[in-house]
């Protein structure tokens, strides 16, 4: 059966190159069971490869035909060699986090092949501490980044002694929340959003041209390290906090748990580029992803992303007012994408990554003022421990993808009471960029110590954050009914 992509899939395929490979990943540690058989980890490779039938989108593969390179579409695929795609790998030692990283940056640099279904599982076994990985790759095409958490969450249980299919595996059923819309059907509603489009596309124009400050206006973002043409090697660091940390900040501050995640990132990266002298005077922007998917939708895949645009403060030295001035954006911005109609909110958002996708695709970076500096994301993620045949799941991070005039990406994701970070960079354009991932723990601190927090922890556990006094300043951003990726 054929199925044609939607625009936004197509330009994730139109997008990659030998120095931009548009697949999204995963990558989840684990802790062997206790006791587990001197075989477990032979056996937990052929758990993942004995699947008979693959559900989609891992049986989904790109349709050859002449008018492919126009009008992309996949095609199911009824043999696909399970060896080829789960793979098995060993670390050197010491089996460090180091060696870790240093794997994860080399399979992250590597594009999927487009004769196949378009991902890889590689099982990494020798971690140090008793303890193994996997790191799951996804072609953007098929997937977003809610899209991908739910397919790969699903492979895991709540309790040690169960033991679930695999993420591919056909015994799951979709959800049926999508139906199908007839095609004239869908362009007579795409027209009818029309004029919703355009009335939102002239309020963001009113801020670019400073009739109305309200909005960040995308390509008034300065010039700036983070956004010249890229290579295709990569370089992947991860940071990790207590969500007990973050949330008490945000209640501190008035504001969302996912401001506190963008005023981290702005911190560390103000830290980071000014310790070079790159820092530039305007503020770095930063385009956030939007879930426009239902809390039951997801389907068999695609993407259902919305964006938005704001401020990261970085022009502000007071970590309080920084936070303060990006919940505000954010507030506006998402209250500007909720205001509109599921229909308008994604057409808008198409329109809205013409530019990045353009850019991307024609390798122009340098010529041009960026779109915005930076995309920073954030996916909830499960609440509870998970289990992968008797194995805990002690940590998840995303891996994302840098492209040409972006060549970096922050990508974080909630598990079991931790916000994890996922800091995705080209390795050639950005050289020590872990030094951002290591300046994030700083900047947590930075921010609890301007609200007063007594932070009681060790350097192993980290614990809730405790309020010394009430702060003086609070800001309430108004609440839009979005899935916005805000960790609840």
């Amino acid at each position: 059966m054929t199925k044609f992509m939607s625009v936004l899939d197509a330009a994730f395929l139109h997008m990659e190159s030998h120095d931009t490979p548009m697949h999204v990943a995963g990558l989840q540690i684990f802790s062997h069971p206790e006791n587990a058989a001197s075989d477990y980890m032979q056996k937990l490779v052929q758990h993942l490869r004995n699947v008979t039938e693959l559900a989609a989108p891992w049986n989904q593969k790109l349709r050859r035909s002449p008018e492919s390179k126009v009008l992309p579409s996949w095609q199911t695929d009824s043999d696909v060699d399970m060896e080829y795609h789960v793979r098995h790998l060993s670390l050197p030692q010491p089996g460090g986090e180091r060696q870790l990283g240093e794997l994860i940056s080399r399979l992250h640099s590597h594009r999927l092949s487009q004769r196949r279904p378009l991902w890889e599982c590689h099982v990494i076994e020798g971690l140090e501490n008793n303890r193994f990985a996997l790191f799951i790759k996804i072609h953007h095409s098929l997937v977003d980044g809610v899209t991908a958490m739910r397919l790969l969450v699903r492979a895991l249980a709540t309790d040690a002694n169960t033991t679930t299919a695999a993420p591919w595996s056909a015994s799951y059923q979709q959800s049926g929340g999508e139906v199908a819309e007839p095609r004239f059907k869908k362009i007579a509603s795409q027209m009818k959003a029309l004029p919703e489009v355009a009335k939102a596309y002239g309020k963001l124009a009113m801020s670019a041209v400073g009739s109305s400050g309200t909005l960040v206006a995308p390509m008034l973002a300065p010039r700036s390290v983070l956004n010249v043409s890229v290579s295709g090697q990569r370089r992947f660091a991860t940071q990790h906090f207590s969500l007990g940390r973050i949330k008490a900040v945000a209640r501190a501050a008035g504001v969302t748990v996912n401001d506190v995640v963008l005023a981290v990132c702005s911190t560390s990266l103000r830290r980071f580029l000014k310790e070079s002298n790159n820092l530039p005077r305007r503020s770095l922007t930063a385009m956030v992803p939007v879930s426009l998917r239902g809390k039951s939708g997801g389907g068999a895949g695609g993407n259902a992303v919305g964006a938005i645009v704001a401020s990261l403060a970085t022009d502000v030295a007071d970590p309080k007012r920084r936070l303060l001035n990006i919940a505000a954006d954010t507030a506006n911005a998402k209250a500007h994408l909720a205001s509109m109609s599921a229909e308008a909110a994604g057409q808008y958002s198409n329109l809205f990554m013409v530019p990045v996708v353009l850019q991307a695709a024609t390798r122009v970076a340098a010529g041009i003022r960026p779109y915005f500096n930076v995309t920073i994301s954030n996916v909830p993620g499960p609440a509870e421990p998970l289990y992968l045949m008797g194995a805990r799941m002690e940590a998840m991070y995303p891996v994302s993808v840098p492209t040409h005039g972006q060549c970096l990406n922050i990508t974080c994701t909630s598990y079991a009471g931790k916000v994890n970070f996922g800091f995705t960079a080209c390795r050639d354009a950005l050289p020590h960029m872990q030094n951002i991932a290591v300046y994030a723990q700083d900047a947590l601190l930075e921010i609890e110590q301007a609200y007063g927090l007594n932070i009681e922890s060790s350097s192993a556990t980290e614990g809730a954050a405790k309020t010394r006094k009430k702060p003086q300043q609070k800001l309430q951003p108004s609440r839009v009914p979005l899935n916005s990726g805000d960790i609840a």
